[in-house]
């Protein structure tokens, strides 16, 4: 049944999926809900198993209702539990979901459940606090071009100033061409408006001038995503190698623990072949019916810190074991597994007393064979001063041994040191991705309803099986956890420059 044209979304909620994905939804009632923006009558229609009103306004404010809206930064549904405009928060837990596809649907389709993804950096660039920022550097980089060509400077100051001339040049240039773009699409637009003679001519003209203001306007678009990124702040630690570590959880069933902790192993070493990263054991203990105690790898390549940063924390399962103790009750457990990963550190970086350490050897646990637990090749290094340890029993060789025990052993000290700076430099502001602390859940893997879900961006993605092989379908989830990390570490520099602005103005008050 063909009906008028209107707006609708693709949403996906766990409550309704398998309902969503089987029902089309007959009853999209028309309706008008006022934008608290511009304050403008809207038409849209009504869903009514989800309660939502959907709708784009002219002013670009995708709102819903009274209680609930998109936002249009992040397209995540929130709400307001009063009503009022500037007390919305975010739907928490489950519902947490992200939304988009907002599109002008002309007739009446059955709504699909489908795997979204989060909106696009580049829609950072209509924020008013990106916006002063940007005003805010570039302020800043005609004030260092002023003072380099008129100003007469010693080589000190001189240095410094081409350094942060340097640095703000990359977006000085992309904010230069998007202003040029700008007066080209104006020039444009005003050609187009000045051409709507009837004449042959004039209508090729006019399709030739349609074609431009597409190609300009698509360029914009495309320079304000480069220009975001550009603002990003970099990790310096971006390009190093990482020591990933797979810890069994304690809980009631260990079992089902150690059986997903060597799952989630094969999982990243599937991922590091799929990104063409080296992949080296440096200590694997097993455990009964196939599972795994423990295990520290290194894994080499470009930008692995990068990729896998955001990885380290709480790891939650929800299945019916197969083997194992647990197996016999056939209900659905829930178990745990933590994620450890330590960005590698270049060998001046931590530098360790020999007097500060305490090496104990004694013999490798686990199956037997060619001596490998028959003598004392396997080592712990104890970290007097902060009691941090470190052992491996991979090999027969003791010195070997050792080797790798200290090479874990300046990771988890650099770790620690760098938990200890992160610590002092914290702001008041929550980052949504998380605080990436390491007893932090961070993502739920529910086989009984062949799901992943991401608590931290409330990414979901169906096919578990595929996604623990470690291929595309990883790489996806930590991408969009990637691009949500780099959004708040963005919005956090923002407020904070803003802050900093603030202050001074305050004082002059004050006095």
């Amino acid at each position: 049944m063909v009906g008028p044209k209107y707006y609708t979304m693709k949403l996906q909620l766990p409550a309704f999926t398998s309902f969503v994905s089987s029902t089309s939804f007959p009853k999209l009632l028309p309706a008008t809900v006022t934008c608290y923006s511009c304050n403008e009558n809207t038409p849209t229609t009504r869903v009514d198993i989800v309660f939502l009103y959907s709708l784009r306004c002219k002013c670009s404010a995708m709102l819903v209702n009274r209680w609930f809206r998109l936002c249009s930064l992040c397209s995540r549904v929130v709400y307001s539990s009063t009503g009022i405009r500037g007390g919305w928060r975010t739907l928490p837990g489950h519902t947490s979901l992200k939304y988009a596809n907002i599109t002008e649907v002309p007739y009446w389709g059955t709504v699909e459940s489908k795997r979204l993804s989060h909106s696009d950096l580049g829609d950072l660039y209509q924020s008013e606090s990106v916006q002063r920022y940007l005003q805010q550097l570039m302020g800043e980089y005609r004030d260092l071009s002023e003072r380099l060509q008129h100003v007469y400077l010693n080589e000190s100051d001189r240095k410094q100033l081409i350094k942060k001339h340097t640095e703000l040049l990359p977006l000085a240039n992309i904010f230069g061409s998007i202003e040029q773009a700008l007066k080209d699409h104006e020039e444009v637009f005003s050609l187009l408006n000045g051409s709507a003679g009837t004449k042959d001519e004039d209508q090729q003209l006019t399709q030739l001038l349609k074609e431009e203001e597409g190609h300009i306007s698509s360029k914009i678009l495309a320079l304000r995503k480069d220009l975001i990124k550009a603002l990003v702040p970099t990790d310096p630690l971006d390009s190093s190698n990482v020591l990933l570590e797979v810890v069994s959880g304690r809980t009631t069933g260990g079992d089902i623990c150690q059986q997903f902790s060597r799952e989630m192993f094969d999982m990243y070493q599937g991922f590091a072949s799929y990104k063409n990263w080296d992949f080296e054991v440096y200590n694997y203990t097993p455990a009964e019916y196939g599972g795994l105690h423990h295990a520290a790898i290194r894994i080499t390549g470009d930008n692995v810190y990068r990729h896998l940063k955001h990885e380290g924390g709480t790891h939650r399962v929800q299945r019916i074991p197969e083997v194992g103790l647990s197996s016999r009750m056939q209900r659905i457990h829930t178990g745990t597994m933590t994620i450890i990963i330590l960005p590698q550190p270049v060998e001046f970086d931590v530098h360790i007393d020999p007097k500060d350490l305490r090496i104990d050897t004694f013999r490798a646990r686990g199956a037997g064979g060619q001596s490998v637990n028959t003598t004392d090749s396997a080592v712990r290094v104890v970290h007097l001063p902060t009691g941090i340890t470190a052992e491996s029993q991979q090999t027969r060789s003791q010195l070997q041994n050792r080797d790798t025990a200290m090479r874990v052993l300046r990771a988890r000290l650099y770790q620690s040191m760098m938990g200890k700076d992160t610590e002092q430099r914290q702001t008041a502001r929550k980052q949504q991705v998380g605080t990436r602390s390491q007893s932090e859940r961070i993502r739920t893997y529910n086989f009984s309803q062949d799901r992943v879900t991401d608590h931290r961006t409330g990414y979901v993605t169906r096919d578990i099986k595929e996604f623990m092989r470690g291929g595309a379908a990883l790489d996806d989830l930590i991408s969009d956890v990637l691009e949500h990390a780099e959004r708040e570490s963005l919005l956090e520099m923002v407020e904070s420059s803003s802050g900093s602005l603030r202050q001074p103005e305050s004082g002059q008050s004050a006095d």
